[in-house]
Parts: structure tokens; sequence; C-alpha cells
């Protein structure tokens, strides 16, 4: 561990209902709802994560010697690698091909949440750094003890990948898009920043959705009605059947997340002759709402893009959040006024052959992901000098 640690301790519980709610989320912060203690049980509870679900609990917690928490990760055995949005596939299968063992592995993570937030949990002031360190190191410790093949931290916040970096990680780039709220008082004042053809195209495409019978209200977790939840998750499984194959949340686990976190969850419900017909998904942070899931009981023209960016920056403006994170994918969000942000995630290997490797791989993607986002970010819709207002 670093200088001045060697008195911590750490240790690691299979259930993050072993370790105290309000000791987790003082490490936490508050900020991000995704690592959470409410969030993180409840994904365990549902039986989203843990049992059979290849996310096995492994939390990883950091004490002084009075057993007081100073750190935490929410952390994972894998025995896949599904559910984590930043793929490591190809590593794993030329492993094996090579005679190695990729799984198990240690995630660091909030499961099936590709949204950017800490990971090193620790409480800010003059020992986050310190403490960060020790969990970094801590982590390498159990998975030496645990003899998995490597660790991996998603989605961490920048200055904990910086931190992950000098302790000798290895750093991937990825790319996401965020709107930010640059004090915009109506969704007006958001579409005057635009150039004329992309304003022009958004009111165009909110008002066919309009014109078509489709009214779509934001509506927080504690008011919506179990109907509403059975045709959203009815929707949200058509979708990964269609798209990605395996819908990774319950039923359970949407009802009890408007329950247990209330006006934190924002789902964007469309409806159509008293019919619900689509909704997306949001959790809201203390400064950010952050999109998650979308489905949609049939093809309706411009309504994803309705529901799930023009009702998120309406929202984002009506309560002063300074941005709104669309999850992955999608360049086309830039012709929305959703800009390129760079994500990073950690890797720590112990086979030195596949430490390489992947470290020359990621030397050309980190590359390839400057230039894409310096790209993107040209195509971006704002309004130019000599641009008029319409």
């Amino acid at each position: 561990m670093p200088d001045g640690a060697d008195a911590l301790t750490v240790r690691t519980i299979d259930r993050i209902a072993a370790v105290d709610a309000a000791a987790w989320d003082r490490c936490a912060g508050g900020v991000n709802p995704f690592v959470s203690h409410a969030f993180l049980r409840l994904l365990e509870d549902t039986g989203c994560a843990g049992g059979r679900s290849g996310w096995l609990p492994q939390h990883v917690l950091l004490e002084d010697p009075a057993g007081r928490l100073l750190a935490a990760a929410p952390a994972y055995l894998k025995s896949h690698s599904y559910g984590e949005y930043v793929f490591d596939h190809g590593w794993a299968d030329a492993y094996e091909r090579a005679g190695g063992r990729y799984y198990p592995k240690l995630q660091v993570a909030a499961p099936f949440t590709p949204v950017p937030g800490p990971r090193l949990l620790a409480p800010p002031g003059p020992a986050q750094k310190r403490h960060r360190l020790a969990l970094l190191t801590g982590l390498v410790e159990v998975a030496r003890a645990l003899k998995v093949s490597s660790v991996h931290i998603t989605f961490l916040a920048p200055e904990e990948a910086a931190l992950a970096e000098e302790a000798g990680l290895l750093l991937r780039h990825g790319c996401q898009y965020h709107w930010f709220n640059r004090g915009y008082e109506t969704f007006d004042d958001f579409l005057a920043a635009l150039a004329s053809r992309k304003r022009k195209q958004i009111r165009k495409e909110r008002e066919q959705v309009r014109a078509s019978g489709i009214a779509v209200r934001p509506v927080h977790g504690g008011e919506m009605k179990s109907r509403e939840w059975d045709a959203f998750f009815k929707f949200y499984v058509d979708t990964y059947d269609r798209k990605w194959g395996y819908p990774y949340l319950t039923r359970e686990f949407f009802g009890r997340l408007g329950t247990e976190l209330g006006d934190k969850v924002v789902m964007m419900l469309a409806s159509r002759g008293g019919a619900t017909i689509a909704g997306a998904l949001n959790l809201r942070g203390a400064d950010a709402l952050f999109g998650r899931n979308w489905g949609a009981g049939g093809d309706f023209p411009f309504l994803h893009f309705e529901a799930c960016y023009y009702q998120a920056i309406d929202y984002a403006i009506a309560h002063k959040l300074a941005r709104v994170e669309a999850g992955t994918q999608g360049p086309h969000k830039i012709q929305r006024g959703y800009e390129p942000v760079r994500t990073f995630s950690a890797h720590w290997i112990a086979d030195r052959r596949l430490k390489s490797a992947v470290a020359e791989f990621l030397e050309r993607e980190r590359r390839a992901i400057a230039l894409d986002i310096e790209a993107m970010a040209e195509h971006a819709p704002f309004r130019c000098a000599g641009d008029t207002k319409s």
C-alpha cells in the first residue's frame, strides 16, 4: 500500500447489505445514484446481480484499525463480459486461445450501467487521494489472492483514471455524448444556440410527435403506477430481444426502483389515447440526468428522440441540472445538441504477455478515439457567427 497506509486493512464482502448504508454512502458522496448503497442493494435483492447472474458481489472495503470505512469499491467476480459496455471479449478470446484462463475476472463497476462516475469511493478531503491509491493497491491484492486474470474498473471518473494510471494500471478511452446546460432558461433558449437548419429540424421532429396525438411527460418513481411499470418492462424486454438478446433487469427491480429511489427516478412516459406506448427511464443525480433504458410498443416516428433527448433537455433546464448523459452509442446525438465526451476505464492484467499485447492495442485505440472525438466535435450543431435566429 502507499506510504502511510500500512495501518489500513482491505477486506471483501459478498453482499452490499453487509456494510452499513450510511458509511458506504458517505464514501460514495451522493452525487451519482448508481454507486449508492440503495441502488447496488436493489440489484442484489432482485437477483440482477449475484446468484446465477455471473455478477458475484466481491465489494472491496478499506478500513482503519478501528474498523471505520475509509473507502470502498463496488466489485464483482465475473464469469463473462456481458452488461459492462466496455468490451474485452477480444482480449478474453485471444488469451484463452493461447492457453490462458481469462474468467473469472474482478470487475469494479455499477452493473449494467454505462454511466461515468466514482468507482474508488472515498470522501473528499486531504486523505482522499491516499485512500484511493490504497484501494487500488487493495484491488490488486484481492485479485492476486483470488487468482483471477485481471481487474477492470469501468467508467471511472477522470481524476480516478489519472490515479489508476499513476498506480500502473492500463488506461482505456471511450466516447459518449452529453448535453451541457449553458444557463438556458427554456428549451427555446437552447434552440437559439443552434444553427438555423438544426433548429428547424428539431422543431419539426417535436411537432410531428405532437401531431400524431402522442403526449410525453416526466413521471417520478413514486408516481409510477404498477400498470405503467408493466408496460415499460414489456417494452424493455422487447428492445433487448431485438437488439442485445438478454434483458439484465427484472420486473421486480423496476417496481422497487420507483418506490425506493423515489424522485431520483424520472420516467419520460409516452401515451396516446390513454394507453402507455413508450418510456425512457432516467435517474437523477445531484447535477445531472442520466438516461438509461428505452422501450416502445411500436414504431413511432421521432418519438425516441423526443422521449430520450428533448424531454431530458427540457427536464434538465427546468430543474437547473448541469448536463444530461444519454448513455452509450449514438453519433446521431450530435445533431441534437449532445457533445462528444471522453470516458475512461482502467485495467490491471496479471499475465505480462497479455498485458503487453493489450497495452499496444490501447495505444492505437486511444489515438483512434481522439480522432473520432475531434471529428465529431466539428459536426456540432451550434450556431456560428453570422447565423440568424428563426
